[in-house]
């Protein structure tokens, strides 16, 4: 049996962020830092890639550059039935294969001392007043405390007894050729003409084995989570719809290998902590508008880091607060936001929503400052708050913005 201070299970951008962020906390435990990865770098992970230049920002600050191939993003494109909007901002982001971006995350955790146990697929996982145990493929782990780190299906979540909330999407994606119609590369495309489903199709730009391909995919809500649907019966496949829409284009859905994943909104009715543990990334919950993922996995491992250097160094391990760190939290906040807008734009208003998102851009321009981890000039904030305030209604906008905390009060 392996001791720890840290046990994490999955080594994702939200496992391995959590190690990295917390060994540069606190130095002197990286060595007693394990992560658990059921598989072996290399490995592929299904994901369109869209990773927010804020998660980039985030992990500079502490000496970290994940260097892989990847697509320069400058701006958003969005189709609606009632018309189209493109729009760019610089440099926002950028398209990674996950099979790279995640090992060389994983070689920056190493070189920083975190240990990393490939091929270790968890068993069970329990706590107890000594601490954590994990059971895995790999031998059996003991630590302080454990965090799930292990995305939608979580064991560490099962094994806790932590309920799985109600906010879930199901997605697949392929890789094709570009076909005639894409727009530009260094735009992020949203398709969001079909209302008679909670979700939306995407383009976004790719290379694969230096080959300039298209990952397109789609996003479909579950029936019903938090009151969203489209009041027409469950919701459609998400393979189906994706089959239309590359029927759509010309492109025939047999040649391309499909793959099938699933996402989880963050809920606030459900718990994400127990006594010596904590859940991170998809296993607690991210976006669940768009389901953006790695972007918010690093923010939940800075977030998550800083809090578990606190907590060790205090020795209070009952975790009861976290639930409520993520909340007050940017991230929170932003999760909190896109779930509320969420229900808006998929609700009764869509067509009032779409048609002051094309009227009034300073909406999506927010959005996509705050996907690069932006400053926002002031007159601009303000400005879209108040298109957020008609859009979405009782969302409560201002006081959104007035309840950021300081360091959140630098992106505006």
């Amino acid at each position: 049996m392996s001791a720890n201070e840290v046990v994490i299970v999955g080594g994702g951008p939200a496992g391995i962020s959590t190690a990295i962020f917390l060994a540069h906390r606190r130095p002197a435990l990286a060595d007693r830092i394990v992560v658990l990865e059921k598989e072996r770098y290399p490995r592929d992970k299904f994901c369109a890639g869209g990773l927010g230049e804020r998660a980039d920002r985030a992990l500079s600050a502490i000496g970290v550059r994940v260097d892989v191939p990847s697509v320069p993003v400058n701006g958003v494109s969005a189709a609606f039935q009632i018309g189209e909007i493109a729009l760019r901002e610089g440099s926002i982001g950028r398209v990674v294969r996950r099979v790279e971006f995640d090992r060389a995350l994983a070689l920056a955790a190493r070189a920083r001392g975190v240990r990393i146990v490939e091929g270790a697929r968890v068993t069970a996982a329990s706590t107890s007043p000594r601490g954590a145990l994990v059971e895995s493929s790999a031998g059996t782990f003991a630590g302080r405390a454990v965090v799930g780190a292990d995305g939608v299906g979580s064991v560490v979540r099962r094994a806790l007894g932590l309920p799985f909330g109600r906010l879930r999407a199901q997605a697949v994606e392929v890789d094709t050729e570009p076909v005639a119609g894409d727009r530009s590369r260094d735009l992020l495309h949203f398709e969001m003409r079909d209302r008679s489903f909670p979700g939306y199709l995407w383009d976004f730009p790719t290379v694969v084995d230096g080959r300039e391909l298209v990952c397109r995919g789609a996003y479909v809500l579950h029936e019903g989570a938090l009151g969203v649907g489209s009041g027409a019966g469950p919701a459609p496949d998400a393979e189906r719809v994706l089959r239309g829409r590359l029927a759509a284009l010309g492109l025939d859905p047999d040649r391309y290998r499909r793959k099938r994943f699933a996402e989880r909104g963050l809920d606030r009715a459900a718990a994400i902590a127990r006594p010596a543990a904590l859940l991170v990334g998809e296993a607690a919950g991210i976006d669940p508008m768009l389901g953006e993922g790695i972007a918010q996995a690093v923010a939940y491992g800075a977030l998550a880091g800083e809090y578990l250097a606190e907590k060790l160094e205090a020795g209070d391990l009952r975790f009861d607060d976290w639930d409520r760190r993520v909340e007050r939290s940017l991230l929170g906040i932003d999760i909190r936001f896109r779930r509320r807008v969420m229900r808006a734009f998929y609700g009764a208003p869509r067509e009032r929503v779409e048609r002051y998102l094309l009227d009034e851009p300073s909406f999506l321009r927010f959005g996509m400052r705050h996907f690069a981890g932006r400053p926002q000039p002031a007159p601009d904030a303000l400005r879209a708050a108040a298109t957020g305030v008609l859009v979405v209604g009782r969302i409560g906008i201002e006081r959104l913005l007035a309840s950021l905390p300081p360091r959140a009060a630098a992106h505006l």
